[in-house]
Formats: structure tokens, sequence, C-alpha cells
């Protein structure tokens, strides 16, 4: 018998940087606003929370458009603008500087640290600072705008290729693979960001890091298409790949026709993806984008600083063993104890959901002993939101159509992308009126209050979502 092929891995590692590359983009802000860019444009939280928040809007409705977008153009040129796009919005910021340079000062032709002493004078010869600030937030949401537009096609393009690429049994484990490229992202990230930024200005990292994506997009137009056409896919390959064929027709596995936006809409199963997505998904990004500012806040640790990076860089070094729960306990409750797909992903989701509620002790341990606490703590509940997003995103693929896959993971990410804002904005804001108010909470006073009571709506958003999404789908109901 013909050895089989593994090209299928070769998509999975295409999948894997495409979204550390993703990961990367999307943190070059949270790692350098703080030390380098808070104090040229004079941003306050509620300023960054404004921007991050409205990445987090923009990228929720442009989920819900970019699935539909790939199952129209298919998932080889859907790919493509994703990353084309969200790399031009990466360079973007780049310019923020000298944009608003011109626009309130008149100083068009400089470079980036020419830039920063036109702003300087301009406001040391009475110029508005609330016009710098005012500028710069709206240039930076334009770039921020263009990187949702292009990275809300990142996953939905990501799980409809793991679907034409992998049998049920296996997609866990390559969702599990490809995700960890946002773990990995998030772990390179304060090894190489703040450094770029210190040594040859933050514009610099923004630029860098960006032209990422171009490479990958070389690499993308020779190696990927459908497994029926690939010439590296063997029969034997093939075959494997579509071994769940028969539980729905003799065609193919679960093809479907194309279903419409009110059909979608109709679904139990779309509902409930959508509902455990808008719980948890803002868990992770108020994780991803406001860590380096709460130890910045609570233990003063610059992200430039060599304790700062590794603090970060544990907190991710952690989150990896997801790579590994979020495959093999589904896989292990499918294989060893006879549980269907749903039945499998569901009980691992439940174990997964109860580890976030460590962080009601993140804060208190933290003050009291080390900010070492909270960075483990943190990095376990990253570890457990990677393994339940890992497997929230291979519900849809085990009991939808994988023509309308990616429409309806366009829509969860858009319900994820709507709590992302919420907790984004309200985080931001809750964090400044804190500490002018000097707000107390449970023992808590000013900024530190605000973080625990955003620490306590992390830790038990994910056993809220799996409750709901229980009672919306009990059981494993495949839509044919």
């Amino acid at each position: 018998m013909k050895k089989m092929t593994n090209h299928r891995w070769t998509v999975c590692a295409l999948l894997f940087l495409a979204t550390t590359i993703n990961y990367l983009d999307r943190q070059v802000l949270s790692l350098t606003w703080k030390e380098f860019i808070q104090p040229e444009f004079h941003w306050t939280d509620w300023h960054y929370g404004l921007i991050t928040a409205t990445f987090a809007l923009v990228y929720a409705i442009g989920m819900l458009f970019a699935g539909r977008f790939v199952d129209w153009l298919g998932t080889k040129k859907g790919f493509l603008w994703a990353i084309f796009i969200w790399s031009i919005g990466a360079c973007l910021h780049a310019i923020t500087g000298i944009a608003t340079s011109g626009i309130v000062a008149g100083d068009w032709l400089v470079g980036f640290e020419g830039a920063r002493h036109s702003i300087e004078r301009f406001i040391e010869v009475g110029g508005s600072v609330g016009m710098v600030i005012n500028v710069s937030v709206v240039l930076m949401i334009f770039a921020r705008v263009v990187l949702a537009i292009g990275e809300a096609g990142n996953f939905p393009a990501a799980i409809k290729a793991t679907a034409e690429y992998f049998p049920k049994k296996d997609r866990a484990l390559a969702t599990a693979i490809f995700n960890a490229g946002s773990t990995i992202g998030a772990l390179a990230a304060p090894l190489s960001i703040p450094i770029l930024a210190k040594y040859y200005g933050w514009e610099m990292a923004f630029i860098i890091i960006g032209a990422l994506g171009f490479l990958w997009m070389g690499w993308w137009v020779f190696a990927y298409d459908k497994p029926e056409k690939h010439k590296k896919v063997n029969q034997e390959e093939l075959k494997y790949i579509l071994q769940d064929q028969d539980e729905t027709s003799a065609t193919g596995e679960n093809q479907g026709r194309k279903l419409s936006w009110s059909e979608c809409f109709k679904l139990k199963q779309t509902w409930s993806f959508a509902f455990g997505k808008f719980m948890t998904d803002g868990v992770w990004w108020f994780y991803l984008f406001w860590m380096p500012a709460y130890l910045a806040d609570g233990y003063g640790l610059n992200m430039s600083d060599p304790k700062g990076q590794l603090a970060i860089f544990v907190v991710y070094a952690i989150v990896m063993i997801s790579i590994y729960t979020g495959g093999y306990l589904p896989k292990y409750f499918m294989e060893k104890k006879g549980l269907d797909p749903y039945a499998g992903r569901m009980r691992a989701m439940f174990i997964f959901a109860l580890f976030p509620l460590l962080a009601l002790l993140a804060q208190p341990l933290g003050i009291k002993y080390s900010f070492w606490i909270p960075v483990i703590i943190i990095g376990i509940a990253g570890a457990a939101h990677q393994s339940w997003s890992a497997n929230i995103f291979s519900t849809v693929g085990d009991m939808i159509p994988k023509s309308a896959v990616a429409t309806i993971v366009g829509i969860g990410g858009m319900a994820g992308g709507l709590g992302s804002f919420a907790i984004n904005l309200g985080s931001g804001a809750l964090f400044d009126y804190a500490d002018k108010t000097q707000m107390v909470f449970m023992g808590f006073i000013g900024k530190p209050a605000g973080y625990f009571i955003i620490f306590c709506v992390c830790a038990v958003a994910y056993l809220i979502g799996w409750t709901v999404m229980k009672t919306l789908v009990p059981k494993y109901k495949p839509v044919v």
C-alpha cells in the first residue's frame, strides 16, 4: 500500500504562521503605548481603551462579512486578501506621528524622530495638548480599523481550511496547533517589539512586524489549494481527509448548499457558538491588550525592562500548554470514552471553563506576595482560554456544512468582537474613573479596584458561556 502524504500538516503550519503574525501585529500597540507612545501623544487609559475598543468593534463587524467573503471567494484567495489588508494596516500605524506633526504643527517633511520634536515644540509654545491627543487618536484609530478589517479574515479562513484538510477527529488538534500561533505571537512579542521600539523607534516596530505578512503571502500562493486538486496530496491522504463523508453523503462530508444569512441565524448552533464567543473572546483580548499596562500600573514593570519582558514571556509560555490540552482532552473523550464529537468537546470545555476562576486570586495574592503570582495565574487562565477556543471553533466544523463554516465562524467572531469591544472600552473608562475617584471595591482602592472588577468578570465568563451553549444545543446535531 502506498504511503500516505502529509501535506495537510504543511497547511496547518501555514495557518499557524499566519495566526502568529496576526497576533504579533495586533500586540505591537499594547507593548509600546505606555512607554513610548503615551509620552509623545499624552493619551490616558480612556484614549487607549477607545482605540482598542474601536479595533474590537470593527473586527467584530468585519468578522461577520469576512466569513461570507471567504466562503464566496474561497480559502486561498480569501486568506491572501485578508493578510494583505492587515499588513498594510499594521504598517500604517507608523505614520501616526508624522501625520500628527503635519496636521497640528504644519511639519510634514520630517522623519519619525523629527515628528516627535515637532509635536514637543508645538506644545511648548502653547499649542493645544487636546488637539495633539485628538488628532493622534483619530489617526491611530484609522490604522487600527484597516488592521481589524484584514485580521477579521484570519480565523474564518483558517477554520475553513481546517475543515477542508482534516477529518473531524483531528480538527481540534489542528485548530489547537494553528491557534497556538496566537500564543507564539504573544510569546515572541515582548522579546522583540520593545527592543525594536527602544533602539529603532516604535514606528519601526510596526513596520518590521507588519512586513512579515507580505513574506507569508508568497508561501501561501504556492502551498495551498483544495486537497482534491493539490498535487502534493495523494489518494491515500485524500481518503483520510474525506473519511467522514459517509456520515452525510456519498459525494463529500456535509458539503451542503450555501446557506442564506436568515438560515444561518435561525440555527441554534449559530447562537450557541456566537454566545460562547461573546462571553469569552473579550477575556483573552483584555489579557492581551492590558497585561503590560497592569504590570506597569501595579508593579512598575516597563516592557523595555528585562523583568517586564520576562513576565509577559512567562504568561504566554504557560499558555503554550493549550497546544496539548486543547487537542488531547476532547480526542480522549471521543476515542477512549466513546462520546460523539460535540459531547466530547463540551465535556472538555467544561473542564477548561473551571481554570479561569483562578483569576479571582490573581490580584489579592499578587499584592500580598509577588507579581509572579498573577503572571502565573493569568498564564493558566490564558491556556484554558486557548484550549476552549480551539474546541468552540471545532464545534462549527462538526455540525455545520462546509459551505457555511466560514460564514458562521464570522458570525461568532462578530459576537466575540462585540464582547471584546465592551470589555476594552469599559476597562479604559473604569480605570480612569477608579483612579480619579479613588473608588473602593473588595478592599482595593483606586485603579487596583478597577482591575479587580475586570478580573472578576473574566473569571466567571466561561462557565456562563458554557451553560448557555449547552442549553441551546444539548446534543450533537449536524445541520444537513
